[in-house]
C-alpha cells in the first residue's frame, strides 16, 4: 500500500518524508490556499522536498474539459512525469481525463463518493480514484465499504486504476481501508504520525532500555561495545 500525505505545507511534508517511507503528496485548493504563498514556488518546494520518483497530485479548477485539459498540461510541463492532475468526476472531468490520458498525462479522478463514479473514470483512463472516506461517513454512508467496492469490481473487470482512498478523520477508518484493500491512502500529516504510536510500544522499548542499562549502563550503545 502506498502512503500519501494530504498536505500543501512543506515543513510538513520534509519532518515526514525525512523519516517515514511517503510515496507522495496530494493537494486540493483548499489546502493549497492555506498556505497563503505563490503557488509555483510553493509547487517547486514541494516537489524538492520529496525528491526524485515521488508522486504530486494536484486538483485542476476548470469547470469546461478545454480548461481543465490546459490545467493537466501545465501541471505536466512545470512538475514533470510524477504529476497527477487531480480532476472532480463530473461530465466535464471524465471527458477531459479521457483526453488527457490519451496524452499521456497522469489523472486523478476525485470527489469519488459511489463506485459507478470511480468505474467511469476507470474507464476514462485515470490512474487513481479518489473516494471520500469520512465525508461519506458523515452523510451515514459508508466510507470504507465503498473503498471495499470499488477495489473489488476493479478486480472484476481487470482495470488497471489504482484506488486513492482519502478523507480520513481516526485511525480506525485508515486501518479498514487497507483491510479493505485501498492501493493507497492520502492522510493529513498530524494523524499519519499517530499510526505507529501505541502505549505497549512504549512501555516495551522501556522495558529493554532498563533492562539494558541493568547491565551495560546508561546510553551504552553496541557501536560502543563493539
Amino acid at each position: 500500500m502506498l502512503y500519501l500525505l494530504d498536505t500543501a505545507n512543506v515543513k510538513d511534508i520534509r519532518r515526514i518524508c525525512d523519516v517515514y517511507p511517503i510515496d507522495g503528496v496530494t493537494t486540493n485548493p483548499t489546502l493549497i490556499s492555506k498556505e497563503k504563498t505563490d503557488f509555483k514556488e510553493l509547487l517547486m518546494k514541494i516537489k524538492d522536498v520529496l525528491g526524485l520518483g515521488k508522486m504530486i497530485h494536484v486538483q485542476t479548477l476548470g469547470e469546461n474539459s478545454e480548461d481543465i485539459v490546459n490545467e493537466g498540461e501545465a501541471l505536466n510541463r512545470f512538475l514533470g512525469e510524477n504529476a497527477y492532475a487531480k480532476i472532480p468526476v463530473t461530465p466535464q472531468g471524465i471527458k477531459a481525463i479521457q483526453i488527457l490520458s490519451q496524452k499521456g498525462i497522469k489523472t486523478t479522478a476525485t470527489a469519488v463518493f459511489t463506485p459507478q463514479q470511480a468505474l467511469i473514470a476507470a474507464r476514462a483512463g485515470a490512474d487513481f480514484v479518489a473516494p471520500y472516506v469520512n465525508r461519506l461517513d458523515n452523510i451515514v454512508g459508508d466510507g470504507v465499504e465503498i473503498v471495499s467496492e470499488i477495489v473489488r469490481e476493479f478486480k472484476i473487470y481487470n482495470l488497471k486504476t489504482k484506488v486513492v482512498a482519502a478523507s480520513f478523520k481516526n485511525l480506525e477508518q485508515i486501518h479498514k481501508a487497507s483491510q479493505a484493500g485501498t492501493h493507497a491512502v492520502t492522510v493529513a500529516p498530524e494523524l499519519f504520525e499517530k499510526l505507529l504510536q501505541h502505549p505497549l510500544t512504549d512501555s516495551s522499548i522501556k522495558k529493554f532500555e532498563e533492562d539494558w542499562e541493568t547491565i551495560y549502563g546508561k546510553d551504552k550503545l553496541i557501536s560502543d561495545l563493539i
